[in-house]
């Protein structure tokens, strides 16, 4: 029982700590990219396939967006609701005796939600307009570019895995221009599809509990049924 306790407490200290580094990281870059580059702006990390374009989007991961102001607002108040769903998820799936990489995988989607949301509801509030001309400053003095709950999504990872042209004897697409992976996003975009996949990939092993577990459960069953 004991050995179950201490358990639990070191994946409650998991969860913290999986949740503080990706959002560290997520808002460290997000806040370098906002006040170093101009919208637009790129530079070349890795020759050819992985750079740090500067794009924003209202929207969704990955570019993705959902219409309009109402559509804005709904997005960020759903990603709200959400991410208190995950972590009642993340409380009972510790209390259940769920395995630690399980935890550890939802509790980066957790993060990963946490970063967007942060951006969209405190950026557009402490930052100024980032355009193609000129950087974003912090805390102008007259005012953020929008409202709360309107912030946009900074994006910065750009991986053009493979950047080529289509045959030109491929029917239609030939001779114009392929490119994987076109979509530009972020730390916290990442920490999202990451946990996602990985969840999807080894469901059988992930949702297996831990043998104290089901020892524990056993012992409430007969108790229960001796009470009863």
């Amino acid at each position: 029982m004991q050995e179950s306790i201490d358990l639990r407490k070191k994946q409650v200290a998991l969860v913290a700590v999986t949740v503080f580094i990706v959002l560290l990281l997520d808002q460290w870059l997000k806040i370098h990219i906002k006040t170093n580059f101009t919208l637009g702006e790129s530079k070349m990390i890795f020759n050819n396939w992985f750079e740090l374009h500067f794009t924003e989007n209202p929207g969704m991961a990955f570019g993705l967006t959902l219409g309009g102001k109402w559509g804005k607002i709904l997005l960020t108040i759903f990603r709200i609701i959400a991410s208190g769903i995950i972590v009642y998820y993340i409380s009972s799936l510790i209390k259940e005796g769920a395995k630690t990489m399980m935890i550890i995988l939802v509790s980066l989607i957790l993060a990963g939600a946490l970063g967007n949301i942060l951006d969209s509801l405190f950026y557009g509030l402490f930052f100024s307009e980032s355009t193609y001309h000129s950087v974003a400053q912090f805390n102008p003095a007259d005012g953020g570019y929008a409202p709360i709950f309107m912030g946009k999504v900074v994006d910065m990872i750009y991986l053009p895995l493979i950047d080529t042209f289509w045959p030109d004897w491929v029917p239609y697409f030939g001779g114009t221009r392929f490119q994987f992976f076109r979509p530009v996003f972020n730390i916290a975009d990442s920490a999202i599809s990451i946990g996602v996949f990985t969840i999807i990939a080894f469901r059988k092993q992930l949702f297996e509990y831990t043998e104290e577990a089901i020892g524990d459960a056993d012992i409430a069953d007969e108790v229960t049924s001796e009470v009863q």
